[in-house]
């Protein structure tokens, strides 16, 4: 009975040390990626060398350029108000010197055809750094129901 117990012991004690989240690797990249999610001019979407994006909405609508993202806003006359990173939401993963990926949940405030909306949105980011600055290559912004999933802060 002994052995069952220190077993059972020691297995949840190695799978529970996988489950963690590396928090500690990479301090510097961890740092630039962090700066550039607060950045509210979107750098890594934005610089010159930051051509190959792919979004996918919370509709599911997908786009393959930021010209093509920024098309989409236009027709669809919706116009961001705000963005705003709900503090502690965000996990941060970085994988080697040049590539991270990113969650965090978001408070938006928006306007579509004329309608103000406020909505929290779950988004999924990659960067990937390309001659020395970070580019965001991929998002994908998901709607939280809150009255499914209650977010409290």
């Amino acid at each position: 009975m002994k052995k069952l117990l220190f077993t059972c012991l020691l297995v949840a004690i190695t799978v529970s040390s996988y489950a963690q989240i590396d928090t500690l690797n990479f301090p510097k990249e961890r740092r630039e990626i962090k700066t550039l999610m607060h950045d509210p001019k979107f750098k890594a979407q934005t610089q010159k060398d930051c051509n190959d994006l792919v979004t996918v909405g919370p509709k599911g609508d997908i786009n393959y350029s930021l010209t093509q993202w920024k098309d989409s806003q236009v027709k669809e006359k919706l116009i961001f108000k705000s963005v705003t990173i709900v503090p502690g939401s965000e996990i941060i993963r970085i994988y080697g010197p040049a590539t991270a990926v990113v969650n965090w949940l978001a408070d938006v405030h928006l306007n579509i055809q004329g309608h103000d909306i406020a909505i929290k949105v779950r988004r999924l980011e990659v960067f990937i750094k390309k001659e020395g600055s970070w580019c965001m290559v991929a998002g994908q912004g998901t709607q939280v129901d809150e009255k499914l999933f209650p977010i409290h802060r």
